[in-house]
């Protein structure tokens, strides 16, 4: 699809990452990633980002990053799209976004590049090289150590035809609406906060349509039904759910640094669909976490639950 019909999709609906299968000895394992795949993408999803965040993209090695988009593109439906994580300095980024389009990627997410806190005009030449050095759409996933005012997208649409997404993991809700007026339809705006369910009411009030939803990895049917609320302004049923699940999910992740990758490999272990371990620096959910999370799945799911 071009870079109109593909912003048209992700913008369509809900949007997720996998997480990324490991085997008992820490290698990819790609079976269970494609079943994983094959699975998630049997819902709802107007896309699925392979090797993003979630997916543990800074833990992926040079030499496992083609099996693991190409595992996903294969084993996706096809009217699912998938994009690929990629980061890092220009060069890697770069290469890495290459690799991407011939495994079969439609688009391509830029995640925060590597340690430094750069200059505006410097992160715009980086963007610039990845947009020019492929032909799919580029999406842009401002959150720590990167960020661009509404005048330096403005400079990215003006200067790159396939830079088509705004992924917003800041959650500066004035610069949020600021882009949004500056950009309005050149670009999809897509919700890209930990948790972005949080944000999903007010986002959608300034034209933020989707997000991407890291629940969807063990209980997605949960996550589309709180995703249908929002667009639909169901407030009881939205403020439900995030009294009950969200608000006490967010409780969990907050206990312990990069949770928001651990618990969600935890909960697709518990659901039956396990991913095997994190990798380090990561850690584990310890015993009592699991049982805390085992009880919040239970409460909203008739999901048999795995021992």
């Amino acid at each position: 699809m071009d870079y109109e019909q593909l912003k048209a999709k992700i913008g369509s609906g809900l949007l997720s990452f996998p997480v990324t299968d490991f085997g008992a000895d820490g290698e990819f394992d790609r079976v269970g990633y494609a079943r994983r795949l094959q699975w998630l993408s049997s819902y709802e999803s107007a896309g699925l980002f392979a090797a993003g965040g979630t997916g543990e993209f800074f833990s992926i090695g040079n030499d496992e990053y083609d099996a693991v988009i190409r595992t996903a593109v294969d084993n996706s439906a096809p009217e699912v799209p998938v994009l690929a994580g990629v980061g890092y300095g220009t060069r890697i980024a770069v290469d890495l976004a290459k690799r991407a389009e011939r495994a079969g990627a439609a688009g391509i997410l830029v995640l925060p590049h590597y340690l430094m806190v750069a200059e505006e005009a410097g992160v715009i030449a980086h963007m610039q090289a990845i947009c020019k050095a492929v032909g799919i759409g580029v999406i842009y996933y401002a959150r720590d150590n990167t960020k661009l005012s509404p005048a330096g997208l403005e400079k990215l649409t003006e200067s790159c035809p396939n830079f088509m997404g705004y992924k917003d993991g800041i959650g500066d809700l004035q610069l949020m609406q600021r882009i949004h007026y500056r950009l309005g339809d050149r670009v999809v705006h897509i919700g890209g906060l930990p948790t972005a369910e949080v944000f999903a009411q007010p986002y959608l009030e300034m034209g933020v349509t989707t997000y991407s939803s890291a629940v969807f990895n063990f209980v997605p049917e949960l996550a589309l039904r709180f995703y249908k609320a929002v667009r639909a302004r169901d407030a009881k049923t939205v403020d439900g759910l995030m009294k009950s699940f969200y608000l006490p999910l967010i409780e969990l992740r907050d206990r312990r640094k990069g949770y928001a990758v651990s618990m969600i490999k935890a909960g697709a272990a518990l659901v039956g669909h396990g991913a095997g371990p994190v990798r380090t620096p990561l850690t584990e959910l310890d015993a009592s976490e699991r049982e805390t999370l085992r009880g919040l799945i239970e409460a909203h799911t008739v999901r048999t639950m795995v021992a």
